[in-house]
């Protein structure tokens, strides 16, 4: 019997680490490679669009998302003084019924933790810095910082919109700064005074936003992310801290209840939020790249992670049953089936039109990745 395909995954981000729950289902051996010492909670929340629960759900993981996230009634998208509705999405049970999956908002650290929780702790390699890739008569040859190497018959890049495999391939311009950045944190919703918010919604300023929803099924925890312009903060941080006081500068005048929401603020984090176009191609030979790394996303449409994980499903579906000689037709077959919605996601999202009006949002979370066509 010929031996299963061998795949190195780098990056255990939600893209690489649903690519490898993903390949497992169809027989593929897989070992994840990351930098990273160790997986840290940041203080995000996420928002997992119906697309992408019906991934989640294959991967055996829609009940314990169920259980730790909240289940919103709707997207409300209001004016950032008057609090008129702009257009209010529903989700909760119609929706579900509708597009065939919940709508749930989460806490980014528990997705994360969900998704690790389909790979054994054995398949992924923490503390393994890429720093080349070789192709050899054995496969491709990963080279890592500390000296180390392994070889796999293919490789995939989930490693970000930094991604060290793309730069690898292919000679890329760097990320570019939109000249905006972004405050989130996540909080205890006791720190709100016994004051209700909102499940979820988006406060659209004149040059700035704000959104706001609980990420817990009990409402015990709150999350805000912005989007504001500032031309000259230029980092780019998970960790890097802002000051709540700024924050707060901001967005004066906004409604009351964003007045509630960021006076019960604690802290926050800052980033400085980065774009770049999407590749000519992502795949070189037996090399293909998923997620921000081919595709990155701005963040207003809540589709990047979902992006990623879509990308996962099909890409399972083009290595199956495929042999070491197959898997540069089969990365082709994966970019040709995947190109046009992540190019047309990609667009709306910089856009930040996103639901600002009323919107037909059937070919976002309507679209199923374990029975899209798969390109010829």
């Amino acid at each position: 019997m010929a031996r299963p395909l061998s795949v190195a995954i780098v990056g255990a981000g939600m893209g690489g680490l649903a690519t490898a729950a993903a390949l497992r289902r169809v027989g593929v051996d897989v070992m994840v490679y990351e930098q990273a010492a160790q997986f840290a909670r940041i203080g995000a929340g996420i928002q997992i669009g119906c697309n992408a629960m019906k991934v989640l759900r294959e991967l055996g993981l829609e009940e314990r998302m169920r259980r730790q996230s909240f289940y919103p009634r709707s997207w409300n998208n209001r004016d950032w003084k008057s609090g008129d509705i702009k257009f209010d999405m529903i989700f909760g049970e119609s929706a579900e019924e509708k597009f065939g999956a919940p709508y749930l908002l989460a806490h980014r650290g528990d997705l994360h933790a969900a998704l690790a929780s389909a790979v054994p702790d054995e398949l992924v390699k923490l503390n393994h810095k890429l720093v080349g890739l070789d192709a050899t008569g054995e496969g491709v040859r990963l080279s890592f910082a500390d000296g180390s190497s392994a070889v796999a018959d293919a490789v995939v890049g989930a490693d970000g919109v930094h991604s060290t495999v793309r730069d690898i391939l292919f000679d890329t311009a760097p990320a570019k700064f939109t000249g905006r950045i972004a405050y989130r944190t996540t909080y205890p919703a006791t720190l709100l005074g016994g004051k209700t918010i909102d499940d979820c919604t988006k406060w659209w300023g004149e040059d700035r936003h704000i959104v706001i929803y609980y990420v817990k099924p009990d409402r015990s925890e709150v999350y805000l992310v912005t989007s504001q312009p500032e031309p000259d903060f230029r980092i780019e941080s998970w960790s890097a801290k802002g000051d709540v006081r700024d924050l707060r500068a901001s967005f004066e005048g906004f409604h009351p209840e964003v007045g509630k929401v960021l006076a019960a603020c604690p802290d926050v984090h800052k980033w400085a939020i980065m774009d770049r176009e999407a590749l000519d191609r992502w795949a070189d030979g037996k090399v293909t790249l998923l997620g921000d790394a081919c595709h990155p996303m701005t963040p207003y449409m809540a589709q990047g992670a979902a992006m990623a994980i879509e990308d996962a499903a099909v890409l399972s579906r083009c290595l199956d049953g495929v042999d070491r000689d197959g898997v540069a037709d089969a990365f082709r077959r994966f970019e040709a089936t995947r190109r046009a919605r992540t190019t047309r996601v990609q667009e709306t999202s910089r856009a930040n039109i996103w639901l600002k009006e009323r919107t037909d949002t059937s070919w976002v979370y309507g679209y199923d990745a374990w029975s899209v066509p798969l390109a010829a």
